[in-house]
Formats: structure tokens, sequence, C-alpha cells
């Protein structure tokens, strides 16, 4: 079960989870009901899960090729297991790799239908998005906003089971402070930990084209970017969410994204982005912590009215 668990990221993904519930709490601005949620919780571990098995397998050539003199670089305290990478590896066959990727992805596409319908096109869009994303690991570093577009149809989908008609430009600006933590904090330092093997098999990522010191201003301005455009989040929920809500989410994006990264600018190591991606994977979990604070903090006021 390792292997499997390995090959899906289950760590990484199980942190990704809250992002969605993060987002459906801010719209709805309240607990669905009971049964929405636990469908719409095992969708999002079914999603996530399936959506990292596929990039391993769809990049299992190219992680051959990257791992073929040496294994893997340790890596980050939240992928840190030594089964990194199994099926490139040879740990895990691709038979049973697919096996597990289908069977995740059919519970993805069914608990998508049951939650509406129009999600199946937010589980499908993830699975083409991720397979573009690999295949372009050679092509362009503007895959970069291929992953923050993958990075964002969970939240996405989120937001349809609770709103089934939101507003599209609000939307559009989820999706943006989405886009700017995954490149930022995610896409970019996670190709600088593998910096030296995508040089030598000619991989066109941002710390390779760039170098470490423009990689690090690129993550300096889309994290900075990232806690701007969250300042306006609050548009998109019906709480009152004021000033208290400024001060919890300013204070989680200064310590998970914005330090991290320009302590990243500063020193430009390997061990410095891990921190960053480290810290830039529990900013979901925080969000989620913030946002549930206010509905709790909403019912209670409410019942006490």
């Amino acid at each position: 079960m390792r292997r499997f668990l390995a090959l899906s990221r289950t760590s990484h993904g199980l942190l990704d989870v809250a992002m969605p519930g993060f987002a459906a709490l801010l719209w709805l601005g309240h607990f669905p009901a009971l049964s929405v949620l636990v469908v719409a919780l095992v969708t999002a571990v079914a999603g996530y899960t399936a959506i990292y098995a596929l990039n391993d397998l769809v990049g299992v050539r190219v992680d051959r090729e990257k791992f073929s003199q040496a294994g893997p670089n340790p890596g980050y305290a939240v992928e840190a297991s030594g089964l990194r990478y199994p099926l490139a590896r040879g740990k895990l066959d691709m038979g049973r790799a697919l096996a597990w990727f289908g069977v995740w992805y059919l519970i993805a596409l069914a608990g998508a239908w049951w939650l509406n319908p129009l999600l199946v096109c937010v589980v499908l869009a993830a699975a083409a998005l991720e397979i573009i994303y690999c295949l372009l690991l050679k092509t362009s570093w503007l895959r970069i906003f291929v992953s923050g577009l993958v990075k964002a149809t969970g939240p996405v989908a989120a937001v349809l089971v609770v709103v089934p008609q939101p507003s599209l430009p609000r939307l559009a600006l989820m999706i943006a402070w989405l886009m700017a933590w995954e490149i930022g904090g995610q896409n970019i330092p996670a190709d600088w930990n593998d910096v030296e093997e995508d040089r030598l098999i000619g991989a066109k990522t941002i710390p390779v084209l760039f170098g470490p010191q423009r990689a690090g201003r690129i993550i300096a301005a889309t994290l900075v970017l990232a806690v701007t455009v969250s300042l306006f989040l609050p548009t998109m929920s019906p709480l009152p969410l004021g000033w208290p809500w400024h001060i919890a989410n300013l204070t989680a994006g200064t310590f998970l994204l914005l330090i991290p990264a320009l302590q990243l600018l500063r020193h430009q190591t390997s061990s410095h982005a891990a921190r960053l991606f480290d810290r830039a994977s529990h900013y979901p979990v925080a969000m989620l912590g913030i946002i549930t604070v206010f509905v709790l903090l909403e019912a209670f006021v409410g019942k006490a009215v």
C-alpha cells in the first residue's frame, strides 16, 4: 500500500484537499448538508489521489531518464518518503499503477456526477490539463500556468457544489489567487529541487532557463500577488469578514509564503526552496482553519440572536 500512496503523493494530496474545503466555506458561508459534505470529501480525496498518480504515469519515461544515474533528491517534508516515484524506480508495475489511477478516477467522476453533473467536465479537464503539463516539460516554461490551472480545478469544483451559478469575475479572481500560490509556492520551488536532473534532460523549467536569481524574483513576485489578491476573497463570501479576517489572512500569507520566499531570494539554495515548498503546502490548511473559525462564529452569533 505504501507504494500506491507514494505514487499519489498522498501526504501532499491530503493537504491540498483543504483548499476545496476553504473555497466551499468561503462561498457558502456555512457548512453544507452532511450528505453533501461526505460525498464532496470522498470525491476530493479521490480526485487528488488520481491526478497525482496520473502525473507519474504520464511522466514515467522522463522520470526514468532523470533518475537513471541516481535516485531522486531527498525531497520535502510533505513528500519525504523513500518510495517517491515508485513507478519510475521499478518499485511498482505499470498495470497496478494504472488500475490504482482508474479506480480513484472513476470514484471522482461518480462523486462529481452526484454532486453536480457539471463537475464531470471539471474532473475531465483536470486530467487533460495534467497530461498537457507533463508533456510540456521539455517544450516550454509556460507549463507553470497549466500547473496553476490544474491546482485551481479542485476549489472551482467545490464552489460549483455549493453555488451552482457563481459570479464569473469573482471565480476568475479566485483562480488567479490559486494560480499565483501554486506557481510561486509549489511549482517553481519543486523544479528548483530537481534542477540538476532537469538540466541534464533538457527540461524547460524556470530555474533551469532563468537561473536562481531570476527564479527567486519570479517566486517572490507571484507570492506577493497571491497575498495581495487574497485581500479580495471576502467579496466572494456572504460572511461579514472584516479586519479580524484580514489580520488572520495576512498573518498566514506572511509566514507561510512571503517570509520563506524572501529567504529563498536571499540565499538561493535548494534547502530554502524546500522550506518554501513545505510551508506553502500548509497554506490551504491554514486558510481552511481560518474560514472555519469565522463560519463557527457566525453560526454561534446567529443562534444567540
